[in-house]
Parts: structure tokens; sequence; C-alpha cells
């Protein structure tokens, strides 16, 4: 061997040497991707990544990568202290109504010298209290259901025909007539009910009391117009649009898959209602029809107008063609007569019965629609 060779094999020996431990200082993300020319190494994407970077929170964003929130805005605070207040005010108000309910009543109730819940005695004039609310509860009651069961069939077939049915075209006119009903003031249907439109129902009532007066409810007990009867269709035309604004928003946001599984499956038009849109808006009207009733519940100046009282010492009938006072009649109709605090308590009294039984049909139609949280 010539020491050329000797030379060229030790060179030989250093270069894979040195080699071998560039190989070994490489890291593995950097290995395994040969470039298929030969010319190197192709290093991987893992290689290239930078975790650091990957892990840094985004400018703007609320929370940063060790859990600090990002600077908040002044507007934003201001923004939700208002709504906080807003909500906060609410609350305080009615809790301050009821406070003042119970301050008033409480004393008058005290003072009753007869069953305040079952009485149907009202004689607040002297020095004696004697006053219960039975009959105020079952007028305000049952006309408050009669206009229900007018109203609620009417309102969904409104709302289908402006939902499903009706054209374009023809929707929005129909829409916008039955929401200008919510327009009318109260007085004015008092006045068309009590002048116009009650005593036209004489030809109803003589037939549902020739056929079915042996029905306590349907048994004619006056000839005066003004009856529950009447007043309680007045309520179903002034509930009407509440209930129909509720339930066409509801069918209108029924989902559209629903809708075309009932086409796939060969579906008629009514089929498709019935199955998909009906079932689906189910929550929302009942909370409609709860809050159209508890807007019923305590309508007054309508109601005052339409219905006449009984006299008193007149025993108690539970036709809807008798008359009657409700809770807001009642204190409607005595408002000059508060000329001292016990007097006055006992019609407060009254109106702490009309809250608490709103409140309960409000707080019930809540808890409906929190069921289904795409209808609130």
């Amino acid at each position: 061997m010539t020491d050329q060779e000797s030379r060229d094999r030790e060179r030989a020996r250093a270069m894979a040497e040195r080699e071998a431990t560039h190989a070994s200082d490489t890291p593995d993300d950097y290995r395994g991707n040969a470039d298929p020319n030969g010319v190197g190494v192709i290093p991987s994407s893992s290689a290239l990544a930078t975790p650091a970077l990957a892990d840094a929170p985004v400018s703007g964003s609320g929370v940063g990568a060790f859990g600090a929130r990002g600077k908040v805005r002044i507007g934003d605070k201001v923004f939700r202290y208002l709504t906080a207040g807003a909500g906060m005010f609410v609350c305080i108000l009615i809790t301050l109504v009821a406070v003042f309910l119970l301050a008033k009543a409480i004393p008058s109730i005290a003072n009753d010298k007869v069953n305040f819940f079952t009485s149907r005695a009202w004689q607040v004039s002297g020095s004696t209290l004697e006053f219960g609310i039975v009959d105020l509860l079952w007028t305000t009651v049952l006309s408050s259901v009669f206009a229900m069961l007018l109203a609620v069939p009417v309102a969904i077939g409104i709302a289908l025909f402006i939902t499903q049915y009706a054209p374009r075209q023809l929707a929005r006119p129909v829409a916008f007539v039955v929401d200008l009903l919510a327009a009318i003031p109260s007085i004015v249907y008092g006045v068309f009910g009590i002048t116009v439109f009650a005593p036209k129902l004489h030809g109803i009532i003589d037939f549902l009391n020739r056929y079915l007066g042996w029905i306590p409810l349907f048994k004619k007990q006056i000839s005066d117009p003004g009856t529950v009867f009447a007043g309680g269709i007045i309520l179903a035309i002034m509930i009407l649009p509440i209930i129909t604004a509720i339930a066409r928003e509801v069918y209108e946001r029924t989902p559209r898959e629903n809708v075309e599984a009932a086409w796939a499956l060969g579906a008629t038009k009514w089929e498709m209602v019935r199955l998909s849109v009906l079932p689906y808006g189910k929550p929302g009207v009942i909370s409609g029809a709860m809050l159209g009733l508890g807007r019923a519940l305590g309508e007054t100046i309508a109601i005052t107008l339409i219905l006449v009282a009984p006299p008193s010492g007149a025993p108690f009938s539970p036709s809807l063609f008798y008359g009657g006072e409700t809770f807001a009649s009642k204190i409607a109709n005595a408002a000059a007569e508060f000329n001292n605090p016990t007097q006055t308590g006992a019609y407060i009294a009254a109106g702490l019965v009309l809250f608490v039984l709103t409140f309960a049909v409000n707080a019930a139609a809540r808890i409906v629609v929190n069921r289904r949280r795409e209808f609130s």
C-alpha cells in the first residue's frame, strides 16, 4: 500500500466518523424524511413547529394561556352594570309592590269578622268589616277561563294560516290586522261590548239555555246583557293578539329538518303540520295562552263597563248568563270609597289575591318557556 493510498483511507475513515457523529446529534424530527434525489435530509413538519407560538394567546382574546382574563373595555363594564341594574330594579319593584299590598291588607284581614276566602259578604262601610272573595274569585276565573277557551283555538288557527297556508302577500296584512287589535284601548272594547255586542247575544243565550239549561253553567239567570258570557267574549277578543303573536313566532321557528322529514315520508299538508309544526310549537303556545290568561285576569275597564253587579244579598249562581264582579272591577267600582285605611285595606286585600293569582299564572308560563330555551 502506497503512502497515497494510506492517506486516502485515513481521510475516508475520518469523514465516516464525522458523519456518524453528526447523525447522532440530529433530532429525530430531522431524520427519516430523506430527499428522494439523495441530496440530503428534509426536516419534518413537526420539527418546524413552534410550540411557544401555538400556545400563545391570541391578541384580543378574553382568556390568556395561564387563565388571566384580557383587558375589559369600559363600555362593556358600563353595559353589564346597566343591564344588571335594570334586572334588579324590576325585582325590587315587584318586591315593593308585594310588601305594600301585604302591609295594607293584613290589618283589614285580621279585623275581618267572616272567613276571607269562603264568605260571600262584602260590608266594609261601617265599623265592622265583613268581606270575602269567593264571589270575586269565581267571576274572575270563570270569565278568564271562558275567554281562554274561545281565544286559544282561534289564535292557533290564525297562526297556522299565516305561517303555513297563506301566501306571503296575504299573510302580512292578516298578521298586521290581528296585531292591531292589541292597540285598541280597553275602554273602547268596553263601550262596544255593552252597547253593541252584548245586546246581540240574546238569541245565542236563549238557544243555549233552551238545550243546555239543565247544566248550571248555562242556566239563564238575568235578562240584562251585562253577563259573564258577554264579558268573556270581549276578553277573548282582547287577548287574541297576544296568543296569536307568540304562536306565530313559534311556528315560524319549526326546524326545516322536521318539515322535510314529514314530506319525505309522504305526509300531506295537514299531516306535516300535525306531526312537525304542532308538537314543536306546543310549549310556546301553552306559554302564550297563560300570558293571555294573566292579561284577562287583570282586565279592569272593559269588564267594569260590561258586567252588571248583582244586588246585595243575591244568591250565588255559577252561570255564564249572570252578572258579577271581578277583583279588578270591584276595586274600580269602589275607588270613591277609599276614605279610610281600614276600608281601603279590604279592597287592597282583594288586590293582593289578584296579584298572587296573576303572578302564579305568569310564573307557570315562565316554567313552560324554560323547558324549551329557544322560545324564550
